[in-house]
């Protein structure tokens, strides 16, 4: 298995991933793990489990900070920014020209006929994806229990950062327990790093409280992208910088554009405050992944050799499965109402399972295509 992965190659996967990753973060994850670890085998089944956990345990968009935990594990710091940035920037492209449309005419495109068949394309991929590490991460009867656990309160909607600390501190207890050992703790050094932004003339009243919003909101986010907007409404809606409407349409560019949701966010920096607003609004939500992902990844080996951390990472990482299953589950309930749509899962499902090298775009590319036929039937 290859240690290091030229950065060309790191850019050709995550350039594509951002252009084709519709669905969330569970979708983009399962992409991914098709691209890393069934393609090109950068790495084996746990690897991609245990950065998964990890990522799960530090705040901000999890696809995003699990490109850049694979883009530096193969690539050090070079392949930290070009994973990043080639994952995120596609997104970011594509949501500014939104941006652009709605400020210049007042409404969105109409893409819904497109969109239709994506999401139901889009399950089958990620159960696809889920069944291998359900299997790779329940090692013992102990983290099959966790994992039921998990996935029922997930269900109920129990906040899924309580469950993934949770999991981790049941299983670490009963590690303890087990082995009654006394001491078995990671110190860890976590510098900070001040960032010294240099006055331009982007640098305005209106971007200097975007800038500070949004990477408060960066750095002290966890979950999807709905609470990301829950966020929004109370800093931006509330103080009158950006309308209900605006908003809700940023939600939407959100769900039909590709790559991490968190990308709505140029769509609201450009509404408030044009291009400048918009890149300084971008910058500043994506900023606090790259810190926490460069100061976590270092400390990887460290867990996974401290019996009783591993112990706790193996319970984060069925955590994580089971929080992907119930984020399926959750959108199988929105999105599969009709045949059609039962239709396109089914075909989607036989071919993700069945047909393991056909690469995820061509099912998002064709679910895409058969929800558009079947619309107009």
């Amino acid at each position: 298995m290859q240690e290091n992965v030229n950065v060309k190659e790191i850019a050709k996967v995550f350039g594509k991933l951002g252009i084709i990753g519709f669905g969330g973060p569970a979708a983009h994850i399962a992409m991914m793990r098709d691209e890393v670890v069934i393609k090109r085998k950068w790495m084996n089944e746990q690897h991609f489990l245990d950065l998964l956990g990890a990522t799960n345990l530090i705040p901000g968009p999890n696809s995003t900070e699990m490109a850049i935990h694979i883009g530096y594990d193969k690539g050090g710091w070079k392949g930290l920014l070009t994973a990043g940035l080639c994952f995120i920037l596609p997104a970011v492209f594509i949501t500014g020209i939104f941006a652009y449309l709605y400020n210049l005419y007042g409404q969105l495109p109409e893409v819904q006929p497109f969109v239709y068949g994506i999401k139901p394309a889009i399950i089958a991929i990620i159960l696809a994806a889920i069944y291998p590490l359900a299997k790779q991460s329940v090692k013992s009867i102990n983290l099959s229990l966790i994992g039921i656990a998990v996935l029922l309160a997930a269900v109920f909607g129990v906040n899924e950062i309580y469950l993934m600390f949770g999991a981790g501190l049941l299983a670490f207890g009963l590690y303890k327990i087990q082995s009654k050992q006394k001491n078995d703790t990671l110190q860890s050094i976590v510098p900070l790093t001040f960032l010294q932004i240099t006055q331009t003339t982007f640098w305005t009243a209106t971007n200097t409280k975007l800038f500070w919003t949004f990477l408060k909101i960066g750095s002290i986010l966890y979950g999807s992208g709905y609470v990301l907007f829950a966020f929004l409404d109370t800093e931006l809606v509330a103080t009158g910088l950006l309308t209900r409407q605006q908003l809700m349409d940023a939600i939407a560019v959100g769900q039909f554009t590709p790559g991490p949701v968190f990308s709505s966010v140029t769509f609201i920096g450009f509404q408030i405050n044009g291009l400048s607003g918009a890149i300084i609004s971008t910058i500043a939500i994506f900023l606090p992944s790259f810190v926490f992902v460069a100061l976590l990844n270092p400390l990887m080996k460290m867990l996974r050799n401290s019996k009783g951390l591993s112990a706790f990472l193996d319970a984060v990482n069925v955590a994580s499965v089971a929080i992907i299953i119930a984020v399926c589950y959750e959108m199988g309930k929105e999105t599969i109402t009709d045949w059609r749509t039962i239709l396109i899962t089914v075909v989607s499902a036989i071919i993700v399972f069945n047909f393991k090298k056909i690469n995820s775009a061509y099912v998002v590319l064709g679910g895409s295509f058969l929800g558009y036929i079947l619309r107009i039937i």
